[in-house]
């Protein structure tokens, strides 16, 4: 049987890994003892204690057709570990600072600025001293 199905990453989890709680989709028929061991024995981390809670599926409708269906429910299990032990599915990149220069050897400033549609622009100026004319580009990358 397999207990841990798949880790539960949202904008709420992610806050919640943060305080030491991580949350992941686990068996229906699966208990707080055996998820805990679980998690101790994949993860390598101590396991303070488990929270479960079963998800309700909810009814949608079709499109096209008026009718709806019913999508099935899970079970969720939110595991507090030990202080200082953290779980690395969970952990968000660090950002990288990346110092430009141009051929002269001056720096570049960058300014990075998100768009409405969450794609990254990024702004580059210029501010070598010397032949180099001062000239803004935007890159957008992303999608």
């Amino acid at each position: 049987m397999i207990i841990l199905k798949r880790p539960i990453i949202t904008e709420k989890s992610m806050k919640l890994a943060q305080q030491g709680l991580y949350t992941f989709e686990v068996d229906k028929n699966a208990n707080k003892l055996q998820i805990g061991k679980m998690v101790a024995d994949k993860f390598g981390v101590k396991v303070i204690g488990v929270k479960t809670i079963n998800v309700k599926g909810e009814a949608k409708a079709q499109k096209r057709v008026r009718k709806t269906y019913q999508v099935s429910g899970f079970k969720k299990a939110l595991v507090q570990v030990g202080k200082g032990q953290k779980i690395a599915l969970f952990e968000t990149p660090k950002e990288e600072k990346v110092t430009v220069t141009t051929a002269e050897g001056g720096p570049i400033k960058l300014k990075e600025k998100k768009d409405i549609l969450g794609r990254i622009k990024v702004k580059i100026e210029k501010t070598a001293v010397g032949a180099a004319p001062t000239t803004q580009r935007k890159v957008i990358t992303g999608k």
